[in-house]
């Protein structure tokens, strides 16, 4: 295939994600879901070109972008808040998985090496972070279950490479030393999170002193690549290394970053996140003819084969429930011991969370990357792409319901979002009036913002009612903003009419509809508060 071909196959792709896109909101679909569907039947239809991932550039191309957008927006006190509960997602779930995984692969299969046994569990154990994130984006769960799993996504990357790493080692050389393996997790987990840190730092030390968004934009982009690839070079976790410089950069965003870039990096970043997920969903699906054509030939496939992988994908699933039910059954009984500091164990939010573990991108590029001649390759890409589309297209596409079916939801909380929200906004009103007070007042005693002093004084005022009585001002709030749209819709009307008569510039147009686009976005985002949402 030439290379005008590749670029005319990839434009034909981004039609294909698009139509994808339109079906899985119409028909309720996880997007990862459609995806790996619309990918899988691209590769099962005979005019479609083989496509062959090359694990290293996927992980250099997809995974620093996406988990530095994953980290940037991480709501960092709540991680930090449930960051013991992360680790011990992170690193002990995805640890007990392999192993249990490892037992079970050599019970069924006694030929094959223990170290190559543990392989195959740490290539299906760590959930995905990118298949975390499509799957959480449209549920409402409550805060504590979404920060775990988003943060267990961030981290659990690193735990399952590592000890990829070390089992393809042991494999290889037969020989497996634990304390030594326990160290060097510890170094090159430690050494990540620092190289993160530098990298994050630096990277502010350049965008304080750089004032143009689309450099910065690019900036952001440099940084998850540098930080990742840094870090790999120095043979520590690269995850790591990214999701700390994506932690130091979404902390100080707010500061350090002014309004027109904040705006444009969150419309940047969404965009690429978009593109990334969908178009590596749709290889994982094209990747299907290439793992279909190695396996082909293999002899008695369903002893194999079927039945292997068919006890790995239950053990898989199981020693998740299995880790997170007993970590409740501590938790139940050091709460005997000590009530206020431990929370009440929940069997629905624990099912829950165990559902919720969807596997993606690493879990393939890491079966590919496995050297030829390594014990048991096909069964661990059979295994692999296995766990994929089992966990995505069954659990993924069942979540919702789950939670439906077991009344978990976040309403609650988003009715103490609206309260702190409603507190705040008095605060700020507060605040913006007492500056205005001070800018207006001369030494006269007369004042010389008079109108702005009222309209603050009137904005504290409306306020203060809408917050004593949400439900009663709601109704007059939408009429108003329903107005603002209007008024806005008008204008933009008229600098048009006025833009095609030739009375005004093009850089006047672009100005003056900037401005009624931030309006117009403003009065939208009231129309679509929390309290909504809660009905």
């Amino acid at each position: 295939m030439s290379d005008t071909a590749r670029y005319e196959y990839f434009l034909f792709l981004l039609t294909v994600i698009l139509i994808l896109e339109l079906l899985s909101r119409k028909l309720k679909l996880p997007p990862a879901a459609a995806f790996i569907l619309g990918g899988t039947g691209l590769a099962l239809s005979p005019w479609s070109p083989e496509v062959t991932i090359d694990p290293e550039l996927v992980m250099v191309v997809f995974l620093p972008p996406l988990l530095m957008s994953s980290a940037w927006f991480t709501a960092w006190r709540e991680f930090r808040k449930n960051l013991s509960g992360i680790l011990l997602l992170a690193v002990g779930t995805t640890t007990f998985t392999t192993a249990a995984v490892g037992v079970a692969a050599h019970l069924v299969v006694p030929a094959l090496p223990w170290a190559a046994c543990f392989t195959l569990g740490a290539i299906v154990s760590p959930p995905d972070a990118v298949a975390a994130e499509a799957a959480l984006e449209r549920l409402s769960l409550p805060g504590r279950v979404t920060s775990l799993l988003q943060g267990e996504s961030l981290l659990n990357d690193a735990t399952g490479l590592v000890l990829f790493r070390f089992g393809v080692v042991a494999a290889l050389t037969g020989i497996f030393r634990p304390l030594q393996a326990l160290t060097t997790f510890c170094v090159v987990s430690v050494g990540g999170v620092l190289i993160g840190l530098v990298v994050g730092f630096l990277g502010l030390f350049v965008i304080r002193r750089w004032r143009d968004s689309d450099m910065l934009i690019i900036t952001t982009v440099l940084l998850a690549e540098v930080s990742y690839i840094g870090a790999d070079h120095l043979h520590v976790s690269g995850v790591l290394a990214t999701v700390a410089t994506g932690l130091v950069l979404g902390w100080h965003q707010h500061r350090d970053f002014d309004a027109e870039t904040r705006l444009q990096s969150h419309a940047f970043w969404k965009v690429l996140v978009f593109l990334l997920e969908s178009v590596l969903f749709i290889l994982i699906g094209l990747s299907l003819r290439g793992v279909l054509g190695r396996l082909r030939g293999t002899p008695d496939i369903l002893h194999h084969l079927v039945y292997p992988v068919g006890i790995v994908l239950v053990v898989m699933v199981l020693s998740r429930f299995v880790w997170l039910f007993a970590s409740d059954g501590i938790v139940g009984l050091l709460r005997r011991r000590w009530p206020e500091r431990f929370a009440r164990p929940s069997v629905a939010i624990s099912t829950i969370m165990g559902w919720a573990a969807m596997r993606g991108v690493v879990t393939l590029t890491a079966a590919l990357s496995l050297p030829e001649g390594f014990p048991g390759r096909d069964l661990a890409l059979a295994c692999a792409f296995a766990s994929i589309m089992v966990t995505v297209l069954v659990q993924g596409t069942t979540l919702a319901p789950l939670i439906g079916l077991l009344r978990i939801n976040g309403a609650s909380e988003l009715r103490v979002i609206q309260s702190d929200e409603n507190r705040a906004w008095i605060a700020v009103a507060e605040a913006q009036l007492r500056a205005i007070e001070e800018a207006s007042r001369l030494p006269d005693g007369s004042e010389r913002h008079p109108r702005l002093l009222e309209q603050y004084r009137y904005r504290l005022h409306v306020t203060r009612q809408y917050a004593e009585d949400t439900a009663a001002h709601r109704p007059e709030e939408i009429a108003h903003y329903e107005a603002v749209l209007k008024a806005i819709g008008a204008g933009r009307e008229e600098i048009l009419r006025l833009h095609h008569a030739g009375q005004i510039h093009d850089r006047v147009l672009r100005e003056m509809e900037q401005a009624m686009d931030m309006q117009e976005i403003e009065a939208a985002g009231h129309l679509g508060a929390p309290e909504e949402k809660i009905a």
